[in-house]
């Protein structure tokens, strides 16, 4: 029997990506496009029945590092597994190209410094088939996922790539360099890139603690980065700002760039404790950047940040004490074992970390506002709950609570260690104060990095529970405009303008949703990276069907073994 569609979805209630209000209407689907919406009577070779389900667009996520994951996988979870179906990487100016084959090796201990991944991994799983940046782009377009994938030229190996030895020692840049660093931009860009992005964040270390290349740069360097992609005429910039500073000094940068650019930028954005008044100054800036005719966006995440500690994990308390040094590599059973001995805690409660990294020591060193994250996982705990609140209350030093807390469920308990987007007396991460600006965006989930300390790439499932489903109503993000901020904000504001929509003529991304349903699972840990290295993965339930390009990618949150994903080369126009 013929059939007039791919696929129909059927009955659903549909958030089309606009902001308006849900109605109940059949999708119809031919090959990569949405061709019909509303009352379809022709049948599809597929029949999806979304009845009692909302049918919205697939997720785009801006901020991720699958840089290396897409070179030796063709799944890009765990975003894949949380209604994303288009992901933008090569963000905080980090990432494997371009890249001489001398440099090869630092790029390598920065990713592993920078976006915790385990150096085996990357050196048994990276391929290496390139050099510049245009020949990366090209080594992508042979692969296959279940999702699309974007890349943005990253400025630490731009620099170590015009300078060398000289880039990556954070020695200044000659005219010369600049010109051509300038020049590499553009080429990308023009190849395909989706922008630019670079970092000044002081976080940005390897593990031994050297900075990254961009992070010391001069401004004129970030700015000249700006003209390539003036020069190329299209393209958006992403910077990690230097939290270190003055709010109002971080902003007249960022300002710059957009001005010189004339090109969107973006910024990671948070609420910082050691400034807990910026995010006010930010704020201000962005608005005022929009009556001028600037386009910035500050990049949030709808939740609080920080780290995931554990035993099973790259770093806990203890990680750094010299005492555990010896058994830091014994099988977590025997690990446990070893800490279970009373001359073994003795010595680990009586050191402190001793590492070169002031970062790693700045992450394991918080004694007090540590919280066991649970199952279902809480990320926005009462300050009540917290291991010091614990420790006080027992009359016991936290240390020894943080010890005893590691070793339970055979050492597979997992801390959060919140370093960001904390206010009041609950973790209120990104609250209604960053939420309910048009000038912030959703991003930070950071898929494909810091696979042993983040899980935060899920954000888009427990953004739809905890701010949507089961918020309070005085707080409560509304549905049409929630799944506005998860598609068709995203992707405008990376000029992604062909998805993040459900039209006639948009490409065939979408999710069928039981929101009844939907749920996070807490985070565990898996070793199937490559070298069998480590990573954590968050599995959801609730996510009935996802379609990329007009396939169906998952059912009911298992794989089908589609991988229409490809990657996106350069900004896209909104379809005719």
């Amino acid at each position: 029997m013929s059939t007039d569609y791919d696929i129909v979805v059927r009955g659903g209630t549909v958030l089309d990506g606009s902001g308006g209000e849900p109605f109940r209407a059949d999708v119809a689907v031919t090959g990569d496009r949405i061709v019909a919406v509303g009352e379809v009577t022709g049948s599809g070779r597929e029949e999806i029945d979304a009845t009692g389900r909302l049918v919205t667009p697939g997720f785009v996520d801006v901020h991720t590092h699958y840089d290396g994951q897409i070179t030796w996988e063709n799944r890009l979870a765990p975003s894949s597994g949380h209604g994303v179906t288009s992901v933008v990487m090569g963000n905080c100016g980090v990432g494997f190209a371009p890249a001489r084959a001398e440099h090869r090796q630092a790029l390598i201990k920065l990713m592993e410094g920078v976006e915790d991944i385990p150096e085996v991994v990357m050196a048994a799983g990276v391929p290496w088939n390139w050099e510049t940046f245009p020949e990366y782009l090209d080594a992508l377009e042979e692969r296959q996922s279940d999702i699309d994938f974007a890349a943005q030229v990253p400025h630490s190996p731009v620099r170590v790539y015009v300078m060398g030895t000289r880039g990556a020692e954070l020695e200044p840049p000659t005219e010369d360099d600049l010109m051509q660093m300038r020049r590499l931009v553009r080429e990308a860009v023009e190849a395909g890139a989706l922008g630019v992005s670079t970092s000044r964040s002081l976080a940005h270390r390897t593990k031994a603690g050297q900075l990254a290349p961009s992070v010391r740069t001069e401004d004129r360097e970030a700015v000249a980065l700006a003209d390539g992609l003036r020069d190329a005429g299209t393209g958006v910039y992403q910077i990690i700002p230097d939290t270190s500073l003055d709010p109002q000094e971080q902003m007249t940068l960022i300002r710059e760039i957009a001005s010189r650019s004339g090109r969107p930028t973006s910024f990671s954005f948070m609420q910082m404790p050691d400034q807990p008044d910026g995010w006010r100054v930010f704020l201000r800036g962005l608005e005022e950047a929009k009556q001028e005719g600037l386009t910035i966006r500050g990049q949030i995440i709808p939740r609080p940040t920080g780290a995931l500690l554990g035993l099973e994990l790259s770093m806990h308390p203890f990680s750094l004490h010299p005492s555990y040094q010896p058994i830091a590599h014994l099988p977590l059973a025997e690990r446990v074992a070893a800490m279970r001995q009373s001359d073994v805690r003795r010595r680990l409660l009586s050191e402190r970390p001793d590492n070169p990294n002031p970062f790693l020591r700045f992450v394991v060193k918080e004694h007090e506002q540590l919280y066991v994250l649970g199952d279902p996982p809480n990320y926005h705990q009462s300050r009540d709950r917290s291991i010091g609140a614990r420790a006080r209350a027992a009359g016991l030093d936290p240390l020894e609570v943080i010890y005893d807390a590691l070793l339970e469920r055979d050492g597979r308990e997992i801390l959060i260690r919140p370093m960001a987007n904390l206010t009041g007396e609950r973790m209120d991460g990104a609250g209604l104060d960053l939420l309910g600006s048009d000038r912030t965006v959703l991003g930070l989930g950071d898929g494909g990095a810091h696979y042993g300390m983040v899980c935060d790439a899920t954000y888009p499932t427990y953004f739809l529970t905890y701010w949507v489903r089961d918020a309070d109503p005085e707080w409560r993000v509304e549905l049409p405009r929630a799944v506005r901020m998860l598609t068709r904000e995203t992707a405008e504001t990376v000029g992604l303008l062909d998805r993040g929509l459900i039209e006639p003529g948009y490409k065939a991304d979408l999710n069928v949703i039981d929101l009844d349903r939907l749920h996070l699972h807490a985070p565990t840990v898996t070793y199937d990276l490559p070298e069998q290295g480590r990573r954590l993965v968050q599995k959801a339930d609730g996510y009935d069907a996802t379609i990329v390009s007009g396939a169906v990618t998952y059912r009911g949150g298992t794989a089908t073994g589609a991988l229409p994903g490809r990657l996106i080369r350069g900004a896209k126009p909104i379809p005719v």
